[in-house]
């Protein structure tokens, strides 16, 4: 079963800042869109034309939420 089934990029992103906030993802992921001048935006743009980078952000939200929420 796909851990990320039905579940937007957007939603991502948004649960990710709203648990570490973009200066600690911008620690866990160094990538730009985290670091410099952040936005759900530009972070969403970003991550939508670079797989290498959504795929480091999908594997911190399964590892960080989805598991959490499964084990509680």
């Amino acid at each position: 079963m796909d851990p990320l089934h039905g579940i937007t990029l957007e939603r991502i992103v948004t649960e990710l800042v709203e648990e570490f906030g973009f200066e600690r993802l911008g620690k866990l992921i160094p990538i730009n869109c985290f670091i410099h001048e952040p936005s759900i935006k530009s972070s969403l743009k970003f991550l939508r034309k670079t797989p290498w980078a959504r795929a480091k952000v999908e594997d911190l939200y399964i590892n960080r939420i989805v598991n959490i929420r499964n084990s509680g």
